[in-house]
C-alpha cells in the first residue's frame, strides 16, 4: 500500500493532550474529535489538512496518556500516517489498533520540512521526500498489520475474518 501527502510538521513529545485536548473526550464521535485534533499546538490544522497528508514528528510522538481517540483524531482528520524518530508505544498500538499507520524513521523525521510532499510504502518502508529528492527506509509492516491497516484497524480485520469463517 503506497500513501501519498503533504508534510505537517512537529517537535519532539508531542503528547495525547495536545493532540486531541481533555475538553473534547465527552463525545465518541470520530468527527467531532477530528474536529479538534491538533488545536492547542497547531489551531489551523484541521483547516490546513487535506486527506492523505502525512503528520511527521520528532521522538516520543504520542507521549502522555493512554487515549486511544489521539489517533483516532488524526486518522479522522485525514491524515493517512505518521513518520516519527520514536513513538511512545500505547500510542504506537492505538494506531494500528485503529487503522493508522505509524513508521518509525529517525532521518526522515529530522529532515522533513512542513509543505513536502511524501510518498510511503508500507510494505517495503520506504519514504521518499519527493520535494526535497531524498529517500528513507522504515521498518516494513510485516504482512499482518498491512492487513490490519487495510482493513481499517484490528476491529474491522477480525470482524471481517470472523464473516470469511476463519
Amino acid at each position: 500500500m503506497k500513501l501519498r501527502g503533504r508534510v505537517h510538521r512537529y517537535g519532539d513529545h508531542v503528547n495525547t493532550d495536545v493532540i486531541i485536548p481533555a475538553r473534547y473526550l465527552n463525545t465518541t464521535d470520530a468527527e467531532e474529535l477530528a474536529a479538534h485534533c491538533m488545536e492547542d499546538i497547531d489551531p489551523d490544522f484541521v483547516s490546513r489538512v487535506e486527506p492523505g497528508d502525512i503528520i511527521v514528528g520528532g521522538e516520543d510522538f504520542g507521549c502522555g496518556s493512554s487515549r486511544e481517540q489521539a489517533p483516532l483524531a488524526i486518522k479522522t482528520a485525514g491524515v493517512s500516517c505518521v513518520i516519527a524518530a520514536s513513538f511512545a508505544r500505547i500510542f504506537f498500538r492505538n494506531a494500528i489498533n485503529i487503522g493508522l499507520p505509524v513508521l518509525v524513521c529517525a532521518e526522515a523525521s529530522a529532515e522533513a520540512k512542513a509543505g513536502d510532499e511524501m510518498e510511503v510504502d508500507l510494505a517495503s518502508g520506504g519514504i521518499e521526500n519527493l520535494t526535497q529528492g531524498r529517500s528513507y527506509r522504515a521498518e516494513p509492516f510485516p504482512e499482518f498489520l498491512q492487513e490490519i491497516i487495510a482493513a481499517g484497524g484490528l476491529a474491522a480485520r477480525v470482524r471481517r475474518k470472523l464473516a470469511q469463517g476463519s
